[in-house]
């Protein structure tokens, strides 16, 4: 598998999580990252950056397509 298309294919997945997390938080305020992982702590914050880094890539990728 060529890199592009791996570093798609992981960025796609974690916005897929981020957005499935924002949906739960308006529906339910229930943090879903923050109950499996903790509040705040290191790997819960890691996982917000790289949901945030995958949304940019993926931004990115898109306009750099047209």
């Amino acid at each position: 598998m060529k890199y592009m298309d791996m570093l798609c294919w992981v960025a796609y997945l974690l916005v897929i999580i981020g957005a499935l997390n924002w949906g739960l938080y308006g529906l339910n305020k229930m943090d879903l990252v923050a109950h499996l992982l903790g509040d705040y702590t290191m790997a819960a914050r890691i996982v917000y950056v790289a949901v945030g880094a995958s949304a940019l890539v993926l931004l990115g990728l898109k306009s750099s397509k047209k």
